[in-house]
């Protein structure tokens, strides 16, 4: 698939503008009567997390989703805002997790506000999500996104199984993005699906397209780490590497290398301080074994399965926002952050 047309993208970015203001908007009318009466530090915190920019595609798939299903009312935007805050809570977490000091290329709120009232905040905006998501979208929906946030951390738990294990298979790498990422995003077009009454065979179409869309998007984002530019992506080149993720590009390059060069790269990721300044020849070996072209085309391949997924739409009468599904595919091939 290619990547998404420039037409497509300056619709995409005026839908999305328009849709993030709406939804903006919501959150400060929902975060202003729920956070009524409550510490003011706490206040202070979520406005700096969820407002400090962002790309907002969860909740814009949430809408989009249940627009495909039916025609909601102005109260999507809240359903949409539940996936913000969860997003923006996983991020809040990871931060402390990896004591980063950036996140958009501002101070992260770990390093703001401290590691203790970031783990709160982060508490707090994962609450009120599931609190969102009971009330708008009923049992079956807060059924699918626990599910969805339940498979994130086991996700995370086989990331630490595997950190600097060059043994990972793919079959492994895939079993951690699935829950990782993948589910969630899942979770996100399923939960919109039910919100606008859509039957099972929608709300499964878009539930694919979500699972395809996600992982997609993390074998993206696993190439940006060693390809993208930090002024664009707002986190560190190399910054998986220095953990020790182990992401698609470098299986595939593994289990294309010979011997002496499988042996180089597994002697570079081994030992915490060095990765980071391992990079350059990592990169260069991955480069050299087909990593980065193998992993693109794999990239390439879930998009269009997710796109697939969405036949069952073929002459909806809502052709603007099927395109915008479609051109969100598009996006998540081309992005550069």
């Amino acid at each position: 698939m290619n990547d998404i047309k420039t037409t497509d993208a300056a619709s995409l970015r005026s839908f999305a503008g328009r849709e993030a203001a709406c939804l903006e908007e919501a959150m400060r009318g929902d975060l202003a009567e729920v956070l009524a009466g409550c510490d003011p530090f706490l206040a202070e915190i979520i406005a700096y997390a969820l407002f400090g920019g962002g790309k907002r595609i969860r909740p814009l798939l949430a809408i989009l989703s249940a627009r495909m299903c039916g025609e909601p009312d102005n109260s999507v935007y809240r359903l949409a805002a539940a996936f913000e805050y969860l997003h923006v809570a996983t991020l809040i977490h990871d931060d402390v997790i990896d004591k980063a000091a950036e996140r958009r290329g501002r101070d992260s709120v770990a390093q703001r506000f401290g590691p203790n009232a970031a783990i709160l905040a982060g508490d707090w905006l994962h609450a009120r999500s599931m609190h969102l998501v009971g009330r708008l979208a009923g049992l079956d929906g807060l059924e699918v996104f626990c599910r969805a946030t339940g498979q994130m951390v086991d996700g995370e738990f086989l990331q630490l199984r595997y950190v600097a294990d060059c043994s990972i298979t793919e079959e492994q790498y895939f079993a951690i993005i699935h829950r990782k990422t993948a589910m969630l995003i899942a979770s996100t077009c399923e939960t919109g699906a039910l919100f606008g009454g859509g039957d099972g065979p929608r709300r499964r179409a878009l539930a694919e397209y979500g699972f395809k869309l996600g992982t997609a998007f993390q074998v993206v984002d696993d190439l940006l780490d060693y390809r993208g530019e930090t002024a664009a992506t707002g986190k560190r080149t190399g910054n998986d590497l220095a953990e020790g993720k182990l992401t698609l590009p470098f299986i595939r390059a593994l289990a294309n290398a010979d011997g002496p060069e499988r042996d180089l790269l597994a002697g570079l990721i081994i030992g915490e301080s060095g990765r980071g300044r391992n990079l350059p020849a990592v990169s260069g070996l991955i480069e050299a074994n087909g990593g980065f072209t193998s992993a693109r085309r794999t990239a390439e391949k879930l998009v269009g399965e997710a796109v697939a997924a969405l036949d069952i739409f073929s002459g909806h009468s809502d052709r603007e926002s099927l395109a915008m599904l479609h051109a969100l595919a598009g996006y998540v091939l081309g992005r550069n952050k």
